[in-house]
């Protein structure tokens, strides 16, 4: 193995993200793809799981911290790994039907096709409702810790 191919996939597994219209289960792909190719990289679990969640979209990367039921990153890498392999395959079944049909002339899919549509689109929005959910619920833990209680009884003022 060349230095220099050691080295140009280091810094591809390095600047590692998703790209634009890349699934879950797309990007987690590609980047087990990289490492596969440069097997001596020297990346600990830890590093590669920590390069994998920082090049992910944020819905990718709420979607994992709702998962971890917390912050992703704060769990062993064993259970990251896990976390991770098990939303691959979630997302992987679901990606394939979460659109509109793009094209309004082409004929209605079955009914066994409609109820497939239906729980894609229902598990998609349940997704993103805990995503929501998590942000609304950290937002408000934040606000607490801001908010200021008095130390000393207030006193009453006589006029």
């Amino acid at each position: 193995f060349p230095p220099s191919k050691t080295t140009y996939l280091r810094n591809e597994i390095t600047n590692f993200l998703q790209k634009p219209n890349e699934t879950f289960n797309e990007a987690w792909v590609r980047f087990k793809d990289l490492l596969r190719q440069c097997p001596h990289h020297g990346f600990s679990e830890l590093h590669q799981l920590d390069t994998f969640y920082n090049a992910l979209n944020l819905n990718d990367q709420d979607a994992l911290n709702s998962a971890a039921r917390g912050n992703f990153l704060d769990k062993i890498p064993r259970e990251c790994l896990s976390i991770t392999k098990s939303k691959s395959k979630v997302r992987y079944s679901r990606s394939r039907v979460t659109g509109v049909r793009a094209n309004a002339n082409a004929p209605p899919p079955s009914s066994h096709s409609n109820s497939f549509d239906l729980q894609q689109i229902a598990a998609s929005l349940e997704d993103k409702l805990d995503i929501r959910m998590n942000r609304f619920e950290k937002s408000l833990t934040d606000m607490k810790k801001n908010f200021i209680t008095p130390t000393a009884p207030l006193k009453a003022v006589d006029k």
